[in-house]
């Protein structure tokens, strides 16, 4: 095939488009995140490790509970409404209201228990101070939230390609020099302000974009949009923050049954997952949110669920299986001394492929507000995997957590297959 075919070939499949430029961005992440990977895992070992997982966790749930779960809502309406400015409006006063009420709630309780939320995520109350600062970071975080929902909902995919490198590229600098200069309390204050930081750069890049659409009138409450939006908060708060809770939680039972460098083994792990699963979290919200949203016939949807596996699955296998086959240079080149990693690799990755596949149809959850079933399907794959990581560690140590990643996703699977499959079911009738 011609040059000139592939490109006209790519720019016939927005999936690919988004595929191709997203793949860009995240192979520039992972090589700063190597760097900064590797600095970490030399300076603050393997329990300080574990103390940076601690507090990223935190930062996921107010995330959440920050903006009251709005984000998945500003990107389904955004979508479905970016000709109508009159009600795009309403949905964007009715969403600060929403972000106004999460983020005072939160900065409020951050402030006022600082001292109980360091003893209860580091065992130590002399981090207390940093939890007081992330309460007055706490509203950048939600309005970061609904500014990233509009940009993908505008399905913006080169603006966001832009914000996430600079986002990153800042926050590592940031990171690095925290770091050199006053080691693992740096590192936690530099994520702590992190936020800030990020919202200077969506304003700088989409800041036209966002007068454009976005227009303040004042912070009004619409009945319509707030009972909309509640529907994606409930979503958010079950899934978003019980999983930074379960994440937190699991890691304190591995510091406690077995030990701190243990949990930070487990730590790094989740940091090289995550890493590569960002890959296809962009692409939910840029691109399969938007495209459901529309799509209210079976036959339909099974075309189009299948033309994201036919384009996904075999791209993100074969990265996964070059990570499992070069799983000893990875930690050998980012984690230095953490050869107990090694084990956890077969189980994480299979986990994280049933996953990429089984969120594919969840985000129909999402696209058609199934509150109902996202909830249900969300709780049993949290309290499988609370359970049999809580039962497994006790008889196969850190490979315990990882195992009950991989069998939650297997039953998640079937069960969102289910779940979908009655609803088009449904439809039908």
């Amino acid at each position: 095939m011609s040059p000139k075919k592939i490109i006209s070939f790519f720019r016939k499949h927005t999936l690919l488009k988004i595929t191709s430029l997203n793949s860009l961005v995240i192979g520039i992440r992972l090589i700063i995140s190597v760097f900064i990977q590797n600095l970490l895992a030399e300076t603050i070992g393997a329990a300080g490790l574990a103390k940076v997982g601690q507090i990223r966790n935190l930062l996921g749930i107010l995330s959440s509970v920050s903006a009251l779960g709005v984000f998945n809502g500003v990107v389904k309406y955004t979508s479905e409404l970016k000709d109508d400015t009159s009600q795009l409006q309403k949905m964007f006063s009715t969403a600060f209201v929403f972000i106004c009420i999460g983020s005072i709630g939160s900065a409020v309780i951050l402030f006022g228990f600082s001292e109980s939320i360091s003893k209860y995520l580091f065992n130590t109350i002399i981090y207390a101070y940093i939890i007081k600062i992330i309460a007055f970071v706490v509203p950048t975080i939600a309005i970061n939230r609904v500014f990233s929902g509009v940009l993908n909902g505008l399905t913006a995919y080169k603006k966001y390609a832009k914000i996430e490198l600079l986002s990153y590229g800042l926050s590592s600098l940031l990171l690095v020099s925290f770091l050199l200069k006053s080691n693992l309390e740096g590192v936690l204050m530099a994520i702590a302000i992190t936020p800030v930081l990020q919202l200077l750069v969506i304003v700088l890049v989409f800041g036209k974009t966002l007068k454009a659409y976005m227009r303040y009138q004042g912070l009004k409450l619409n009945k319509h949009f707030a009972k909309a939006l509640l529907v994606f908060t409930v979503m958010s708060l079950v899934s978003t923050v019980l999983l930074n809770y379960i994440e937190i939680d699991i890691r304190s039972q591995i510091s406690t049954k077995i030990n701190e460098e243990e949990a930070g083994y487990w730590t790094a792990m989740l940091f090289v997952s995550k890493n590569y699963m960002v890959f296809s979290s962009g692409l939910f919200t840029l691109y399969v949110i938007p495209q459901f949203a529309n799509i209210f016939n079976g036959g339909v949807f099974k075309s189009k669920v299948l033309y994201i596996y036919k384009t996904l699955l075999p791209l993100f296998g074969l990265g996964m299986l070059l990570i499992f086959l070069f799983r000893n240079l990875i930690i050998n080149m980012v984690y230095p001394g953490f050869e107990s990693m090694e084990t956890l690799f077969k189980w994480q990755l299979l986990g994280d492929f049933i996953k990429l596949a089984a969120l594919v149809l969840a985000h129909q959850f999402l696209a058609k507000k199934m509150l109902v079933s996202f909830v249900v399907t969300e709780l049993v794959s949290l309290a499988l995997f609370y359970f049999l990581s809580m039962f497994l560690v006790d008889e196969y140590g850190t490979e315990g957590v990882v195992m009950a990643h991989f069998f939650r996703y297997i039953v998640y699977f079937f069960i969102v297959l289910l779940a979908v499959g009655y609803y088009f079911k449904k439809q039908k009738n």
